[in-house]
């Protein structure tokens, strides 16, 4: 199997790639970088345009070999460029094509350094695609290290994608450890005046302990049709979505997997409110996985 790493010719990032090496690294498959080079839909038979389409596909692969050549040698990596009429279906015909497990894109240049912010490109491969799309924060580093723990965003009453038996399965396979988090924001300065200090410390009590009762009846069902190492479960609490999320420990070969909101179709991914925050504020690489057929 393959995984799909999408590489931008005009930006000259190699972040994506990056991050498909270690997830490959981690899984045994091979990578396919991808660069696509949009034409004109229907073609046309226009010689100026021929001939602007083959210099442009010169200079992506021109790019494209010199950044797969820095890439570490433990990884089979195979330079690509394909043509189609837009970057995302491009994609994803590649995608179908080579079988692929899973698409590695880069974040928007205009995100924070280190964090991940949507583009075009993403946001509507992320409203289209049919198969887990991982998203390497901008600069995202070459790594040694495998992908070493998979942390679920389980959603309490709104997950119903089936994130946490997805994402057993995927931590099973890839022999990673496996954490369940339920982040909340809870803006204590809305209630200043109105509600005690101590009482807004209690209602967030009683919503870990229903979170974490909730999460430990999931995790039973899991284990009575599969084996399932000891998995943390946390929750995350803050005045805002990334106080929320910086509230737990991060380490390097972390993934964040975020689940698919309730209105995605089976097996597709489309990414929730919820889960768009959490992404942007993730200083991990972060998975958005299709919903569970399960």
């Amino acid at each position: 199997m393959t995984i799909l790493a999408a590489f931008s010719a005009s930006r000259h990032s190699s972040a994506p790639l990056n991050l498909a090496v270690q997830l490959a690294r981690t899984t045994g498959e091979k990578v396919i970088a991808a660069a696509v080079v949009e034409r004109s839909w229907p073609p046309r038979d226009d010689p100026i345009e021929g001939e602007y389409l083959a210099y442009v596909r010169a200079q992506a692969s021109q790019v494209l070999q010199r950044a797969v050549a820095v890439l570490p040698a433990d990884v089979d990596v195979t330079p690509l460029v394909h043509e189609s009429t837009s970057i995302p279906t491009g994609l994803l015909e590649l995608a179908d094509r080579h079988r692929a497990t899973l698409v590695a894109v880069g974040s928007s240049s205009s995100g924070m350094l280190g964090r991940v912010a949507l583009g075009s490109v993403t946001e509507r491969l992320v409203h289209t695609a049919r198969l887990p799309v991982a998203f390497a924060p901008r600069g995202y580093a070459q790594s040694d290290a495998v992908i070493g723990r998979l942390t679920a965003a389980y959603g309490g009453e709104a997950d119903v994608n089936g994130l946490i038996p997805a994402t057993a399965a995927l931590a099973a396979a890839w022999k990673a450890r496996l954490r369940i988090v339920s982040f909340s924001v809870r803006n204590t300065a809305a209630f200043h005046g109105s509600i005690e200090s101590s009482a807004e410390a209690l209602v967030v009590q009683q919503w870990a302990r229903r979170t974490q009762a909730d999460i430990t009846k999931q995790l039973n069902v899991i284990r009575a049709r599969m084996a399932l190492p000891e998995v943390d479960v946390l929750v995350g609490v803050g005045h805002d979505w990334n106080a929320a999320v910086q509230s737990i420990d991060w380490e390097a070969g972390d993934l964040l997997v975020l689940g698919s909101g309730a209105a995605a179709p089976v097996a597709q991914v489309f990414l929730g409110s919820a889960a768009g925050k959490i992404l942007r504020r993730s200083p991990v690489p972060v998975l958005i996985a299709p919903r569970h057929r399960g």
